[in-house]
């Protein structure tokens, strides 16, 4: 029985509401996932939100209300745009829930037990924007502390450390052994760079009496957790693992069924936590090698070329757009206007521009002008199904898994040179000569079961128009939004049969008025 795909995505911080950024990243991954299901494999696809920290303690108090009030009224706000937006998720995580809670208290105990964590008093200037101790590296060529860290104060105080520097030369030597653990390549090396850095162990608690909204730490119930046993850990403890079996081949079938996992994050998050912290937890817990996670890295959705910023007032809410153009346009645009690994500047203008010219002018186009002659030349009946050919589907596969967009340029090629053949041809010309008769059907054809093809590919990424494609080409009706409806297998030439009939042309992607500048 072949392994299910396990595809997760940085859970989200319930500090704030969602903006673009957050959209991106989840419609990655659903989109991913999708083509997944897409090649009949099962798919299990993680995430949700983390909700425990100083800064929630902080905000829940200035708002007058209990942290998990605070935490659930966000939590809110995210699963709203995820339904709005049509991302597909199979497991949904939050820190708060006692399956979790329970994972991470067994991680730190037995770690602790193995004497991987220990207490330590330390000395030195405290981040209260980052919530962590700084050292001489974190100083600007001034000597002083950027305004990156906030107010920085100094401060004594004893914390819990994990036993990080002792792993670190593992890590090195996995990564340099694993070339295909981060994509895009460049950031594996940025990485390998970072490990090679000197670095001590890590605080991985926080006193009760200046932070309590967090998991306690068994075995010391003056001190909560911070943040990276918590939040990290939700991409096993919602899939089953027992913290109480040391040997991975022990764990339960139905965890190691669903692991490892491929983690789609932002390029922020990858240096130090999912990069180094994450890899060398699951290495100390005893996870072999081949039992380590990929990384898919993305880049940043910039504003004017800088990152989106509540403090700089330049973050875009997916909620507006959605509301105005749609989700089906919002998906395509963030889709086919970032290089994945790579930032890019959000324009509303060219969200209209693109969905005009390559989903109104040019699929949509093909979709109405095909139908239109099918049902004018031969009352919607399609004969002389012939041979033909659609030759991308070893590289569309790589692809969709790497660089949507790059799949998706692929796509827009094919159903640019359909649109030219139409140009070229003029079936409105063959059908005034009996003896083009048959070329005529073999083009009619050649154009119906062409949109058939490319409605399976981009149902990944425009799933409700794919089903409007079948549904006006009369396929599987029976299936009718179903996802089920598309299957990767089905993407070969010849499927339609000669005389099927299709139906008639309804506007699919309506033009979008230009946006006022």
């Amino acid at each position: 029985m072949p392994k299910p795909f396990y595809i997760t995505t940085a859970i989200d911080y319930t500090n704030g509401s969602p903006h673009i950024g957050h959209a991106y990243e989840k419609l990655l991954a659903d989109v991913i996932a999708r083509y997944h299901r897409l090649k009949g494999e099962e798919v299990y696809f993680l995430t949700g939100v983390d909700q425990h920290g100083q800064k929630v303690q902080q905000s829940a108090e200035k708002a007058g209300v209990a942290p998990q009030e605070f935490v659930d009224g966000i939590t809110a706000q995210f699963l709203a745009l995820w339904e709005k937006l049509e991302v597909k998720y199979d497991i949904w995580a939050a820190t708060t829930e006692p399956l979790h809670k329970k994972c991470v208290q067994g991680m730190l105990q037995r770690l602790y037990d193995e004497g991987q964590i220990y207490k330590d008093k330390q000395d030195g200037y405290y981040s209260i924007r980052q919530e962590q101790f700084l050292t001489d590296k974190e100083r600007g060529p001034n000597g002083d502390f950027g305004p990156e860290w906030g107010q920085v104060e100094h401060r004594t105080e004893e914390n819990y450390y994990f036993r990080l520097a002792q792993h670190k030369d593992w890590l090195l030597a996995y990564l340099r052994s694993h070339p295909d653990c981060v994509t895009p390549g460049f950031r594996q090396t940025e990485l390998i760079n970072a490990v090679e850095k000197p670095s001590g162990d890590l605080c991985i608690s926080r006193p009760k009496s200046r932070l309590s909204w967090g998991i306690e730490l068994p075995f010391d119930p003056d001190y909560v957790n911070f943040v990276w046993f918590d939040a990290l850990t939700n991409y096993i403890s919602f899939i089953g693992y027992d913290p109480t079996i040391s040997s991975f081949i022990l764990q339960p079938s139905s965890f190691q069924q669903k692991w490892p996992a491929l983690h789609i994050l932002g390029k922020d998050i990858l240096i130090p936590a999912h990069g180094i912290y994450w890899p060398i937890m699951l290495h100390a817990l005893g996870f072999p090698d081949e039992q380590m996670p990929k990384f898919l890295v993305h880049g940043w959705w910039n504003m004017g070329g800088a990152k989106m910023s509540k403090s700089l007032g330049n973050v875009v809410d997916a909620n507006p757009l959605i509301d105005k153009y749609g989700a089906e346009a919002l998906r395509y645009y963030l889709m086919a206007d970032i290089a994945t690994g790579k930032d890019s500047d959000f324009s509303e203008n060219r969200l209209v521009s693109r969905f005009n010219a390559e989903l109104a002018n040019s699929l949509g186009n093909l979709l109405h002008r095909t139908l239109s002659m099918t049902q004018r030349y031969r009352t919607g009946k399609l004969s002389e199904r012939g041979t033909g050919t659609i030759p991308l589907f070893s590289t569309y596969q790589s692809e969709m898994e790497s660089s949507v967009h790059a799949a998706l340029e692929r796509v827009n090629s094919y159903i640019t040179g359909w649109n030219q053949e139409i140009d070229v041809k003029k079936p409105w010309a063959l059908a005034k000569e009996e003896s083009a008769a048959r070329e005529l059907d073999a083009l009619l054809y050649r154009l119906a079961e062409g949109l058939r093809i490319i409605a399976i590919l981009v149902s990944p990424v425009l799933p409700k128009a794919a089903h409007g494609i079948f549904d006006q080409l009369n396929w599987k009706p029976e299936l009718a939004g179903k996802e089920e409806r598309f299957s990767l297998a089905e993407a070969e030439w010849g499927i339609l049969p000669d005389g099927h009939v299709v139906g008639k042309p309804i506007p699919l992607f309506p033009r979008i008025e230009a946006v006022e500048s």
